[in-house]
């Protein structure tokens, strides 16, 4: 695999929901310090509060048609919109992508990241083409349709990497109901608790995510804290 970082802190903000602003602006200011090399690739792992998500190019056909029960919030990654909640594991790789950028390729690293982790529990994970995340093939025999087990979608600027991908674990898939999830209104969404027909939590699948993640990364250490990591305040410009 090709090296794109050398190390990696996983900083796990633990088991309360974060709100999805709160993490939005942690993703912020930790994607401009990382920028100034004033921290190390750092990776976020956490549960949101129940919100949407419309990445740049959502339609108003794929948003709520009635009362979401929800934020939805308008935010500058690619893709469409989709669901975060309790039960889901998200994750933000804030880490510097290496010349030249090859943003299609960080996609294919953090899809394999997600298959390798759900091949743990049994599941064959699988890409669509033309059709971002992770997903699971259609079984016509039992009556199943092809679905999204973890969405992927993501935002390079200068040269490092926000937002991420969400795998979903035990989290209500109903909320899924209200919107087109992605835009893509032919097929399911799943997650690792549906099918399996036992309870897997965030808390099952963490260590896996580091340890996964980091390789198809190519990272050759990688550590972790509890909660937010310390961000040093950035350097003010000097004054004529």
């Amino acid at each position: 695999m090709v090296e794109i970082v050398s190390e990696l802190v996983y900083a796990r903000l633990g088991t309360i929901p974060v709100p999805y602003e709160e993490g939005w602006a942690l993703q912020r200011r930790l994607h401009e310090r990382r920028v100034a090399g004033l921290v190390p690739d750092t990776v976020l792992l956490l549960e949101h509060e129940p919100v949407y998500t419309a990445g740049k190019r959502t339609g108003p056909w794929d948003r709520p048609q009635s009362d979401p029960g929800a934020p939805v919030y308008d935010i500058d990654r690619g893709g469409k919109i989709t669901w975060h909640g309790p039960g889901q594991l998200t994750v933000y790789p804030i880490v510097k992508l290496r010349d030249p950028i090859d943003v299609i390729a960080y996609v294919r690293m953090l899809e394999e990241a997600v298959i390798r982790v759900i091949a743990e529990f049994g599941l064959s994970g699988r890409r669509v083409e033309g059709r971002t995340g992770v997903w699971l093939e259609a079984d016509p025999q039992r009556g199943l349709i092809e679905r999204k087990i973890a969405a992927i979608g993501c935002r390079i600027a200068r040269g490092v990497g926000m937002h991420g991908f969400a795998l979903n674990c035990n989290n209500d898939l109903t909320w899924f109901d209200r919107i087109v999830p992605c835009g893509i209104s032919d097929a399911g969404v799943t997650s690792l608790t549906q099918e399996l027909g036992r309870d897997i939590g965030v808390a099952d699948v963490i260590e896996a995510t580091e340890r996964h993640l980091a390789d198809v990364l190519g990272a050759r250490t990688y550590d972790h804290v509890d909660g937010v990591p310390e961000l040093p305040e950035p350097a003010e410009p000097a004054r004529a």
